[in-house]
């Protein structure tokens, strides 16, 4: 694994993400599968997210 460089003056901080019970328990059912058969189980993909315009952007087009 390699690191990464930080810039000068700059301090890189990794903390761990609070996950909630629910989120917990469904890792380890997909660990427990994973180790039971070997595959990754099919996870659902939430649907894209639409891309965020800029307001200032948007309020000019709607101006004209």
């Amino acid at each position: 694994m390699a690191h990464i460089k930080e810039p000068e003056g700059v301090d890189f901080v990794v903390d761990p993400t609070p996950i909630t019970e629910s989120e917990r328990k469904r890792i380890r059912e997909i660990i427990a599968y994973y180790k039971a058969t070997g595959r990754k189980p099919g996870i659902k993909k939430s649907p894209p997210k639409a891309p965020k315009t800029n307001h200032l952007v948007s309020s000019l087009k709607h101006q004209h």
